[in-house]
């Protein structure tokens, strides 16, 4: 169980639509300059090239993105077939070439087709994976492949249509965390016979947030200099959704006045719905106090206990 004391400046979930250029950590660095909250921290990495639904946690709400981080997710993009890159996408070096001039649409999406259920998919070497303690691509860098050891992934959806040039096809997927759409590419290109790599990329969906409810980096800039050219103090809090609002997806369970004594010193709570795994618990004004864990048989057990002034 996870359990501190107060947290000073705002506390909650950003959902950011990044633009490309940027990388996770520096929207996570520059959230955290706007909001004035060191502690943050983000969900789901997306590449430099890459844009969409990025989720960031502030403050004490940094400790809720475990159970954002395994949520399904949303991609559209574009995929360009007959070449391979050394980082599977368009941001490296050609490796080969290869004639799929008369490759159909059809084919293409027979074979994503193929791709779609229960997979085994082998991290790429450019992934922010660590391996005895070293991220891949630091390794890919220097010109070091290691072994990676296949990991179960799940594609729900990977549709096919015609794309902005011929041998460009548009795809959009749904899938389980941890699936890198680069190796899906790729994977999709062998089938094919030849080869492919991933053209354009745009994170549409992370659990139940997506680009509709995103805002971008720039807006939190300009509220911030404004701000700052006039001596004030950046009012950002209207961009964060509450913890509550972060969790809105679990299951609930709410305490009353007398049960909120157990949640604030940890104690388990009778629980008697059916959904196995974390619960969110709310007081009765709906502000998440906690995270418990459902098991089959028992009672709820604490995970994480947010201190006072950290609900919402």
């Amino acid at each position: 169980m996870a359990r501190r004391g107060g947290a000073e400046g705002p506390s909650g979930l950003v959902v950011i639509d990044k633009e490309p250029g940027w990388t996770s950590h520096d929207v996570v660095a520059k959230l955290r300059r706007f909001l004035g909250q060191r502690r943050t921290g983000h969900a789901g990495t997306l590449d430099p090239s890459a844009t969409g639904v990025l989720l960031v946690g502030v403050g004490r709400a940094t400790r809720l993105l475990r159970y954002l981080q395994e949520t399904t997710k949303g991609y559209d993009g574009e995929l360009v077939l007959g070449a391979t890159t050394t980082t599977l996408d368009a941001d490296g070096e050609i490796t080969a070439t290869f004639a799929m001039e008369t490759i159909s649409e059809e084919q293409v999406r027979l074979a994503a087709t193929a791709l779609t259920g229960d997979l085994n998919q082998i991290p790429p070497m450019v992934s922010a994976l660590k391996v005895d303690g070293v991220r891949l691509h630091e390794l890919a860098r220097q010109g070091i492949e290691v072994e990676r050891a296949a990991r179960a992934v799940r594609v729900s959806r990977f549709d096919i249509s015609s794309g902005s040039a011929p041998g460009r096809f548009r795809f959009e997927v749904d899938c389980s965390s941890g699936t890198y759409i680069r190796s899906l590419v790729d994977d999709l290109g062998r089938a094919l016979g030849g080869g492919a790599h991933l053209g354009l990329l745009r994170r549409n969906r992370v659990g139940a947030f997506g680009l509709d409810g995103a805002h971008r980096l720039r807006v939190f800039e300009e509220r911030y200099e404004a701000a700052v050219a006039t001596g004030g103090t950046p009012e950002l809090r209207d961009l964060l959704l509450t913890p509550a609002q972060a969790l809105s997806a679990l299951p609930l369970r709410t305490v009353d006045q007398g049960e909120l004594s157990d949640v604030h010193h940890g104690r388990t709570l009778e629980y008697r719905g059916e959904s196995l795994g974390p619960v969110a618990v709310h007081d009765e004004s709906g502000a998440l106090v906690a995270v418990y864990r459902s098991t089959a048989g028992g009672p709820l057990t604490a995970e994480v206990v947010l201190a006072v002034g950290d609900a919402g």
